[in-house]
């Protein structure tokens, strides 16, 4: 193989469409815009305007707040703990936190903590030291024989 000889592959890639170049091209004319008006126009940009009546998201009151400061959690079930544990990422032995449940994969990424819910069954006696749960699932935690340290509240009561 030489320099010359260096070519793409068949089909890899496709010439470039050349609008309003003619009836024959297929393109020619109004060149794929429809027929007259504003949108066959160039610099156009129509969206949401209602042709001079009020649009509909001025029309509409606003509503609703969005707390910058609110804590997001990241929500882990005690089925899925008790999956990660049964596959042996987790050590039900060891103190079970949001860096372990990160290493074990069943979290992607922390936030601002986690946060247990009780769905499914938790079979293994496990300590836990997590954000928040549920009081279903500390109910659940304390049933399987294990216990739960919740920071928040810990870190709440502090203040």
């Amino acid at each position: 193989m030489k320099l010359n000889e260096i070519k793409d592959n068949e089909g890899s890639s496709k010439d470039r469409i050349r609008v309003g170049r003619g009836i024959g091209s297929g393109k020619g004319k109004t060149g794929g815009r429809g027929v007259k008006g504003q949108k066959a126009r160039s610099g156009v940009a129509v969206n949401g305007f209602e042709g001079g009546q009020m649009p509909i998201y001025r029309r509409l009151p606003k509503r609703g707040f969005n707390n910058i400061f609110a804590s997001e959690f990241v929500t882990v079930s005690l089925g899925r703990i008790q999956t990660a544990i049964d596959a042996k990422k987790l050590d039900p032995k060891a103190t079970i936190d949001a860096a372990a449940l990160k290493a074990a994969g069943v979290i992607r990424r922390p936030k601002d903590g986690v946060r247990v819910l009780s769905d499914g069954e938790l079979k293994a006696k496990v300590t836990l030291e997590v954000a928040g749960a549920s009081k279903a699932a500390v109910e659940k935690i304390e049933k399987a024989g294990g216990s739960i340290k919740l920071l928040v509240a810990a870190a709440e009561a502090a203040e």
